[in-house]
């Protein structure tokens, strides 16, 4: 596989994983997006945009040296646009709007900063490998969404 095609598969590769992410956390803040895409590789001065029509655009590699970016940077990036659709600024709401998405991306493991120093060739089979969602079956399903029943306390 030459570079090209290696930057393709990285580039089709993170945009699924975005996409997969960007779902989970548009539903649990009611967002609606049209499309994640990757930013064209000409721009450089941003990392991400969002357009009014719902299109969110990535920078998937490093502007210099072509090699792609941390998976936790794209994922501050998708954050930072997904806040977008609900405060087109960056004004105060829009900030705290922000850190709320950023924290719950935290906790569900879909953001996880810190280092990474994977080569081309690891980022490569590390998207291959990563883990999908789980399916639920109806039952499943079912069973979940029933409440827990509550503890009696008696003092």
């Amino acid at each position: 596989m030459d570079r090209r095609e290696t930057t393709t598969l990285i580039a089709r590769l993170l945009i699924a994983r975005l996409e997969r992410d960007a779902a989970r956390i548009a539903h649990a803040f009611s967002l609606r997006y049209r499309a994640i895409e990757p930013e064209r590789p000409q721009v450089r001065r941003r990392l991400g945009v969002c357009y009014r029509d719902g299109t969110i655009r990535i920078r998937l590699f490093h502007a210099t040296t072509g090699q792609a970016l941390k998976y936790s940077s794209l994922v501050d990036t998708l954050c930072h646009e997904l806040a977008h659709l609900r405060h087109f600024n960056h004004g105060r709401r829009f900030q705290a709007f922000y850190r709320r998405i950023l924290e719950y991306a935290r906790r569900e493991a879909i953001y996880q900063p810190g280092p990474d120093q994977a080569t081309r060739d690891e980022t490569v089979r590390h998207l291959v490998a990563a883990p999908r969602p789980p399916t639920r079956t109806k039952a499943a399903a079912a069973a979940a969404a029933r409440p827990l029943p509550q503890q009696l306390v008696l003092f």
